[in-house]
């Protein structure tokens, strides 16, 4: 197996920003059934900013923002289908290149675990009256239709970056 392109101390230096960012966009569509703009532009903003330390080469810090544009164009292309929400395609794309280099596996297992388990605790917690009293202007518990997706993308950006800090041994 190759090695990791993060190591422990560098998923640590991207967690320290994105986790307050995806925390942020997270309740954000919770909330309001959408995540604003100042979350995307500070998330995207943290690929620039620490990228090029924690990359092991500057082309990977490049296929960083070559992932984030393709990610992009893919959540616009899901966003003009119905698929999508318009914050969701941006989010995704702003925390695309955290992920380049990262083993696919992982990737899939992580995106995976997070879409089902933040749609079950989702549903879970709107069906319990003491949540649903302690935040009734939620509008994702009204929304019978559509799910804050921002929930499941900030889980999957936190998990990965927690993953590689964990010790492998």
């Amino acid at each position: 197996m190759p090695d990791p392109v993060l190591s422990p101390t560098d998923a640590m230096i991207l967690l320290v920003p994105v986790l307050p960012i995806a925390i942020w966009a997270a309740l954000s569509d919770l909330k309001r059934m959408k995540i604003p703009n100042t979350s995307v532009l500070a998330m995207a903003a943290v690929w620039p900013l620490l990228g090029w330390y924690v990359s092991p080469t500057l082309t990977v810090w490049a296929w960083g923002f070559a992932l984030m544009a393709i990610v992009f164009v893919a959540g616009f292309l899901l966003y003009l289908t119905g698929t999508f929400g318009a914050g969701d395609a941006k989010f995704a794309a702003a925390m695309a290149g955290i992920f380049v280099g990262g083993d696919i596996g992982e990737i899939l297992l992580i995106i995976f675990v997070c879409m089902i388990g933040s749609l079950v605790i989702h549903r879970l917690l709107r069906s319990l009256p003491v949540v649903r009293n302690a935040t009734p202007d939620w509008e994702s518990w009204t929304k019978k239709r559509y799910f804050p997706f921002g929930l499941a993308l900030s889980a999957m950006v936190i998990f990965y970056l927690l993953a590689a800090i964990w010790p492998q041994g």
